[in-house]
């Protein structure tokens, strides 16, 4: 038998002496599964909590979820931690987000305080909030929230839009078409437009007699298992039928494609096809009379194409320029090997202030507008259509750019906001180089003046330098005794940019704070921080990387004395859940308290589902060998250790996830509490009306937010109230 370490024995006896009184998990009896994979034998004991149709399988998960929900009502702080993030969540000012200007009307999303959804609504101008009118009210439609807005699109001339609507979290997306006048519905239903898997899109035609949509099979079409694949543009006419709707391209586009759809004031219409999650894209570019051509493949390095002013065409390039380059062509004759550059790469991997990598651009008027991810942060550049530099806008420091929004007189609109302020929209004159804050700002009850953040760098297992962004008192004190939340994500080449409101930001921060905690984000690799190259050294067979990386920072903050093991904590989301699975696998001594939401965990058999196929390209397959070497190597599942001292875990699962399929978590947390045998608990929350929290109602944010402090105070044996002066209540 495995011999615990003295003081690990002494921190778990003190753990438990202060965790509430927990049942034992529910049976979970082993039914042995083996697969064979390039002659390499793999056993499956848990193969049966797969099936959601096994009664057996929904009675075991009940009885998880109950037991879960009985340890939640023991704890003496639940209440208070409830009723606070309630308050945080549902007193914050209205927040307006996704803009789209056309006809003379701003349109945006409106967040409402205590509303469950946001609403869609049209302003006259971006700073005159008192002409906000409600066009739709997805609240209206069900009283806890369950419907919920995908993304909508207005038509050329404003009189419509189209509004696509999910039920409880699924993204299963049918478009609706509202008269902007009088918020009715007009027409049919057009069903199927947007999925989990490949996600969705529309574009206006701009006589506004109809729009080019994704459209997914519906009824026989396809098996079962196929129907969130294979998505096609489509036509839809407003007033016909949408059985008679045109089909216009993509049956000879990738089953995983992902699709996005761009229209020109003149008719032409662009499309972008992702081949799955890899960041491989294809662009196909149709003319004013239907004819369609090919302008980019999955192999020419292209992330973006956007229409320019008149005939142009500007090319966001990654081949042979990693951090990306800005081209021009005319769309007339689209040879992207004879386009003139614009904006070059910037050089080497120096100074991350130098070496900034294109994340997106766009164009207004005769104005080029480049957004730059710094290793996390962003930076605005602005040029004209030659490349000549002109006055940028001006930021905050370590901030971040989400949206943006183009109004009539070719002026912008940028959504800007800090780890420590609230998103705000501010407007900028290209022709004066003024920025200024609109009325489109939130106030937020949470203050952070004594707080501050400072960015530091860990060494990975390689030697690279990983970007630490630090959030904490201004007063903390480096003694190792202040409970640290480190958190990551690693994937798809998303860059996790400074964020207010993003998973436990916002509210999170000033909970912990305020109890003598720090939060830390790593830039890690798999992200677009640094661009492509960051990206390919975190995906594929490289994914390693990103478990090196989140312990290295692990190691850092350790080493410098932030925290200690009994005083750290991994949270995880998605591909985040992923690599906290991952991590707590690899290092189960590093961390006190881990919480692992909607992850990977089976990473062989991950592409047995819809959106699996999709992030083949990102992940890799087992149908490659050196792939599945890979992938078999970190898959946490499979490195569970009987007899382990497993920190506390709370795993989440929403029934309704087409992105991650919830059995991972099941399989997941019937694995740890088998093997585990350090008295901590092992928790698994299974909400049947939840998906993968896009378009999660606000009380089911309140109810997990609330589950997983209340979870990280416990373990960490934090009394609320009494960490530290809450400056919102003046309470200790």
């Amino acid at each position: 038998m495995k011999q615990v370490p003295i003081a690990m024995l002494l921190l778990t006896l003190s753990a438990v002496s202060q965790t509430p009184t927990i049942s034992a998990p529910p049976a979970a009896p082993k039914h042995p599964v083996t697969d064979e994979y390039h002659g390499i034998k793999v056993t499956d004991d848990y193969r049966w909590l797969e099936n959601w149709d096994d009664p057996e399988v929904k009675q075991w998960t009940a009885v998880q979820d109950a037991r879960t929900r009985a340890y939640f009502n023991q704890l003496r702080d639940y209440n208070a931690i409830h009723d606070r993030i309630a308050q945080l969540l549902g007193t914050p000012s209205i927040r307006y987000d996704t803009l789209q200007f056309t006809a003379g009307t701003l349109f945006a999303l409106q967040y409402v305080p205590q509303q469950q959804q946001p609403l869609l609504v049209a302003l006259r101008s971006p700073d005159d909030t008192s002409s906000a009118r409600v066009i739709f009210d997805p609240n209206r439609l069900s009283d806890r929230g369950s419907i919920a807005i995908n993304f909508y699109n207005p038509s050329a001339n404003g009189k419509y839009v189209v509004v696509v609507l999910s039920k409880d979290e699924s993204e299963e997306g049918d478009a609706h078409v509202l008269d902007t006048g009088t918020g009715e519905e007009i027409g049919e239903v057009v069903p199927r437009v947007y999925c989990a898997t490949g996600l969705g899109s529309v574009a206006w035609k701009p006589d506004n007699t109809g729009f080019y949509y994704t459209r997914y099979p519906r009824g026989k079409e396809r098996p079962p298992q196929e129907l969130d694949l294979y998505p096609q543009i489509y036509f839809h006419k407003l007033g016909t039928n949408t059985e008679q709707d045109t089909y216009v391209i993509g049956k000879d586009f990738p089953a995983i494609a992902e699709i996005a759809l761009d229209v020109a004031d003149d008719g032409w219409l662009l499309a972008k096809v992702a081949n799955g999650d890899g960041g491989q894209i294809a662009f196909y570019l149709m003319d004013a009379k239907g004819h369609w051509r090919q302008i980019a493949g999955f192999n020419d390095g292209i992330a973006a194409i956007h229409f320019g002013e008149g005939v142009d065409l500007f090319v966001l390039c990654r081949k042979n320029s990693p951090r990306g380059r800005i081209l021009r062509v005319s769309r007339e004759r689209p040879d992207l090997n004879h386009a003139k550059l614009i904006v070059p790469q910037t050089s080497g991997m120096g100074a991350e202030s130098d070496h900034p990598a294109i994340e997106d651009f766009f164009t207004a008027g005769k104005v080029l507008y480049v957004m730059d991810v710094v290793g996390g942060p962003s930076r605005i550049r602005v040029f004209d259509r030659n490349g000549h530099r002109l006055t940028a806008p001006s930021l905050p420091p370590v901030s971040a750019v989400y949206q943006n929004a183009t109004l009539k007189d070719h002026t912008v609109l940028f959504q800007i906001e800090t780890y420590l302020d609230p998103p705000a929209w501010y407007h900028y004159d290209p022709a004066s180089g003024e920025t200024t804050r609109t009325a489109l700002h939130e106030t937020s009850p949470i203050k952070f003046d004594d707080a501050e953040v400072v960015r530091e760098f860990a060494t990975s297992k390689d030697g690279t330098k990983i970007p630490l962004n630090i959030i904490r008192l201004k007063t903390t004190r480096l003694d190792g005794s202040n409970p640290l939340l480190l958190t990551a994500y690693g994937g798809y080449g998303v860059s996790q940019k400074p964020d207010f409101e993003g998973y436990l930001m916002g509210f999170g921060p000033r909970l912990w704070l305020d109890h003598g905690g720090i939060f830390v984000v790593a830039n890690v690799r798999g992200g677009g921080e640094f661009g492509e190259e960051w990206h390919a050294q975190g995906y594929l067979t490289h994914k390693q990387n990103v478990f090196d990386d989140v312990v290295a920072s692990a190691q850092y903050l350790l080493d410098r004395r932030y925290t200690s093991p009994r005083h750290l904590a991994l949270v995880g989301q998605s591909n985040g859940g992923l690599m906290a699975g991952v991590v707590v696998t690899q290092h189960p001594d590093l961390f006190r308290a881990v919480v692992a939401d909607a992850g990977w965990y089976d990473s062989l058999r991950v592409e047995l589902s819809p959106n699996g196929q999709v992030g083949t390209n990102e992940f890799g397959t087992v149908k490659d060998p050196e792939q599945f070497k890979a992938l078999y190597a970190y898959s946490s599942y499979h490195h569970v250790k009987d007899g382990t001292p497993y920190p506390a875990i709370y795993l989440f699962a929403g029934a309704n996830d087409n992105r991650v399929d919830p059995m991972q978590s099941r399989k997941m947390t019937a694995r740890l509490q088998a093997a585990t045998n350090s008295g901590l608990p092992i928790l698994l929350r299974f909400e049947l009306n939840a998906g993968h929290g896009w378009g999660e109602a606000l009380n089911t944010e309140i109810g997990e937010y609330s589950d997983i402090m209340s979870f990280l105070f416990d373990q960490m044996g934090i009394a609320y109230g009494q960490g530290g002066k809450d400056k919102n209540t003046g309470n200790r």
